[in-house]
């Protein structure tokens, strides 16, 4: 019984520094956030909540301030549900499709580098070369609609509403693009190579190895992409301040966007809390569930 104790104490004393560092950095934030997020003039109450829910304000509010159907602003909580049905199935199979054709290219270390490049920019240097690359003057995507003809996207697509957001999203894509074709390169080359010649000689054409084959072997990397994906877009928030803080006229937003308004410009300490609360149980919740998906596969 004793040798027990003292075992139990020595496993105590091995994590007492980490159980320190972590109710220091971890335990004692969110504790705190979540009192301030609380605290109100007349006392502890969801005051602060209810006021960041029904902001009006295009540059702040969470929830759709006007009509869906139009351009944004939609609401920051709306572009980021926006850019997660965008940004994690566009570049989560992008990912795998490249690691799926550069298994028989010659030099292929070389384009994964060049393609892991993006993931080594910092992430506001980032969101100015995505400013750079949509500019009518120098940008390389306006040009291109340019010479199709396409005068609605011959322009700067940071400064109009309507296309703002849809810049940030796919400069998120060229970002990000680098941390999904290393996962699935790493899993695509754990494939054997014995069942995709025996696909081959059943007469199965690449699409159908990649869909039948692939795909279903590397599905344990492809949801590691997709739940890092998903988180990195609830949080995002550089890029947004670096290419277009937030405008024009909030049409990109996000939650973190809103919540650095609150505590920084506008030195409201409650409802920055609160956005920070709402934005951390998005968080929780679906990576939690990502989890969930994972054991159950």
């Amino acid at each position: 019984m004793k040798s027990r104790l003292r075992e139990n104490l020595r496993a105590y004393g091995f994590l007492a520094p980490a159980l320190l560092l972590l109710g220091v950095f971890v335990v004692y934030p969110i504790v705190g956030t979540i009192i301030i997020s609380l605290e109100t003039q007349s006392g502890l109450g969801l005051g602060n909540y209810l006021e960041v829910l029904s902001e009006k304000s295009p540059s702040k509010a969470l929830v759709i301030p006007g009509n869906l159907g139009g351009p944004p602003p939609w609401g920051a909580l709306v572009h980021n549900m926006v850019w997660i049905l965008v940004h994690v199935p566009l570049t989560t199979f992008l990912g795998l499709m490249l690691a799926y054709m550069l298994i028989h290219v010659y030099g292929r270390s070389l384009v994964k580098s060049i393609v892991f490049l993006s993931m080594i920019i910092p992430m506001v240097v980032g969101g100015l070369i995505i400013r750079f690359i949509f500019d009518s003057q120098v940008g390389v995507i306006p040009r291109i609609f340019d010479t199709l003809g396409v005068e609605s996207l011959a322009r700067t697509w940071t400064a109009y509403p309507e296309t703002s957001l849809a810049s940030l999203i796919l400069g998120s894509v060229w970002l990000w693009l680098g941390f999904s074709l290393t996962i699935h390169s790493a899993a695509v080359d754990s494939v054997p190579r014995s069942l995709i010649e025996a696909a081959r000689i059943d007469g199965a054409s690449e699409w159908q190895i990649f869909r039948r084959v692939i795909a279903p072997a590397v599905w344990p990397a492809t949801l590691t992409v997709m739940v890092m994906t998903l988180l990195w877009d609830l949080k995002i928030f550089d890029i947004v301040y670096a290419a277009t803080q937030g405008g024009p006229g909030g049409s990109s937003t996000v939650l973190a966007y809103v919540m650095w308004l609150y505590f920084a410009r506008a030195l409201d300490y409650g409802r920055a809390a609160a956005t920070a609360v709402i934005l951390t149980i998005l968080t929780l919740a679906a990576a939690s569930y990502m989890i969930r998906r994972s054991l159950r596969g």
